[in-house]
């Protein structure tokens, strides 16, 4: 079984035990799991697929949260040609590793 969900301005096509990195929320320091609630469409039942209208009604994704971590350093270069202006800035975007743990259709 497998289920896509909706988490901010990403889909992710899920299914237990997957590892995912998604971006990082603002969680208690205690939470050891983080649900999914926002679930478009659930595969691989026996009496087929359930496609939401946009969420299915009373499926959730379960996770366990593994940790934060930074990813890969983005770094923006501007410059104006012929007028001295040069800018250079860098980003690293805050990421949060979870283990889907149960699809409860």
């Amino acid at each position: 079984m497998y289920a896509i969900i909706s988490d901010g301005s990403h889909q992710y096509r899920v299914e237990e035990g997957q590892v995912l990195e998604v971006e990082r929320k603002d969680l208690p320091e205690d939470a050891e799991t983080f649900v999914f609630d926002r679930v478009l469409f659930v595969g691989g039942l026996e009496d087929g697929p359930r496609i939401g209208q946009p969420a299915v009604e009373g499926v959730k994704v379960t996770a366990s949260v593994l940790g934060e971590f930074k990813g890969k350093k983005i770094t923006i270069h501007k410059r104006r040609p012929r007028k001295y202006y040069q800018l250079k800035k860098g980003h690293r975007q805050k990421y949060l590793r979870v283990r889907v743990e149960k699809i409860e259709v």
